[in-house]
C-alpha cells in the first residue's frame, strides 16, 4: 500500500488520513520509510519522521496490520497458501506468493490492495487464471548457483523476460531465500510477476518448458558482480549520481526483500570475531528480529546495525551515501535509480569481510 512518505509526500497523507472503513480480510503493510523507533540512528530527520508516523497510524486505524514488511510470509504463515487468492502490491512479495507459495495475485497498485482488504475482493483476471500462469520463455543456467548468484541471475532475466513468465532450468536446487532473491530481482530489473523453477516450485510439475529458451552462463552471472561502484568501468547509470564507479562502497545494506531468520544468522556467524570495515545495516521485520534476539545481539556486538519496518530501498537515510555494497539483485538495480546513490551486488561474505580481509 502507498506507505512511503519519501514518495506520496503531504497530499498522499492527507488521502489516507481522510478514509473511513476497517479492512476484512488480512491485511499487512509493506516497509515504511525508516526503522519507526531507530530512525534517528539511521539519519532521519524530525520533520520526515513525523509525517512517516501519521501515515503509518491512518493504516492502523483502517485495521491493516502495520508489521511494515516485505516478507509477510515470515511473520504469518497463515496469510497465503497454494491456490488462495491474494491482492498484493509489493513487488518482491507477489513474485514469492505466486512462485513458491502458489498463492495468486496480480501486480496491484496500492490503491487497489487497499481498496480489496476493505471489500475482501479482488479482480479474477491475469494470474489468477490458469491460462496466464503458464511459462512463455525458458531460461536454461549452465552453471551451479549459490547465494547472490540467484540475485544476479534475477538482474539478466528479468531484463529479457519483461512481463513474461519465465520457467528456468537449474543444476542445483535452489533453497527458498534464493528463490526470494530470484523473484525479487526479476521484479526490480523486468516486470516479472510469476515465474517456475524446473522440479522445484509447486506448480512446474504442471508446466512444459518452453521452446523458446535462453542460454545463461556462468561468465554472465560474473559480470553483473563486475559493474557498480568499486569496480573499474561501472554500471552506466550516467550522469547525476554522487559518485563514479571508482568510489568504494561506504554502506553495506543487506535485506531486501526483509532477512529471514537464517539469514540472520548466517550474517551473524560471518561478522563474529571482527570489526566490518564499513557502515552495515540489515534490515528485517521486526516479528523476525523480536523471535531472534540472539542474533540479534551477535550481529549489533560486531557494530552492524538490525534495522526494521524499513530498507535501504525506501529509506532517505540511503541518500547521503556514495556507494552501497549489497547481497540483493533487487538493491543493485533499485537504489540508483530510488536514492541517486551508485550500488554493487556481491555475496555476504565479501560483504560482511572484515578490514583485514582481501
Amino acid at each position: 500500500m502507498p506507505v512511503l512518505y519519501k514518495t506520496i509526500g503531504d497530499a498522499g497523507l492527507e488521502w489516507i488520513s481522510d478514509l473511513e472503513g476497517t479492512v476484512v480480510v488480512p491485511s499487512i503493510l509493506n516497509p515504511a520509510g525508516m526503522d519507526l523507533e531507530r530512525w534517528q540512528e539511521m539519519g532521519v530527520d524530525a520533520k520526515f519522521a513525523s509525517k512517516q508516523v501519521q501515515i503509518v497510524e491512518a493504516y492502523k486505524r483502517l485495521g491493516v496490520r502495520c508489521e511494515c514488511t516485505c516478507t509477510p510470509y515470515y511473520i504469518d504463515k497463515e496469510l497465503a497458501a497454494f491456490g488462495d487468492h491474494l491482492a498484493w502490491s509489493e513487488s518482491s512479495a507477489i513474485s514469492y506468493a505466486n512462485s513458491v507459495i502458489g498463492a495468486r495475485t496480480n501486480r496491484e497498485g496500492g490503491p487497489s490492495a487497499l481498496s480489496a482488504a476493505l471489500i475482501g475482493k479482488t479482480a479474477n483476471y491475469g494470474y489468477h487464471l490458469d491460462e496466464n500462469r503458464v511459462p512463455t520463455i525458458g531460461f536454461e543456467v549452465d552453471c551451479k548457483l549459490t547465494g547472490a548468484d540467484y540475485g544476479a541471475l534475477g538482474c539478466l532475466a528479468g531484463a529479457q523476460a519483461g512481463s513474461a513468465v519465465p520457467m528456468f532450468r537449474v543444476r542445483s536446487k535452489p533453497y527458498d531465500t534464493e528463490l526470494k532473491a530470484l523473484g525479487a530481482a526479476m521484479a526490480a530489473s523486468g516486470a516479472v510477476a510469476l515465474y517456475h523453477v524446473e522440479g522445484v516450485t509447486p506448480e512446474s510439475g504442471q508446466q512444459e518448458f518452453p521452446e523458446e529458451t535462453i542460454i545463461i552462463e556462468r561468465g554472465q552471472i560474473d559480470d553483473v558482480f563486475d559493474e557498480g561502484c568499486g569496480k573499474e568501468c561501472g554500471n552506466g547509470y550516467g550522469e547525476g549520481y554522487k559518485n563514479g564507479c571508482g568510489n568504494e562502497p561506504d554502506l553495506v545494506a543487506l535485506g531486501c526483500p526483509h532477512y529471514s531468520a537464517s539469514e540472520l544468522e548466517e550474517a551473524a556467524r560471518l561478522l563474529e570475531d571482527h570489526t566490518p570495515a564499513k557502515e552495515i545495516w540489515i534490515c528485517t521485520s521486526r516479528r523476525v528480529r523480536d523471535a531472534n534476539p540472539d542474533l540479534v545481539r551477535r550481529i549489533e556486538d560486531s557494530g552492524a546495525k538490525v534495522f526494521v519496518d524499513t530498507c535501504m530501498v525506501v529509506s532517505p537515510a540511503t541518500d547521503r551515501f556514495g556507494c552501497v555494497l549489497t547481497d540483493s539483485g533487487k538493491a543493485f538495480k533499485y537504489v540508483p535509480n530510488l536514492c541517486g546513490v551508485r550500488a554493487r551486488i556481491a555475496h555476504i561474505n565479501e560483504c560482511l569481510a572484515g578490514e583485514d580481509s582481501d
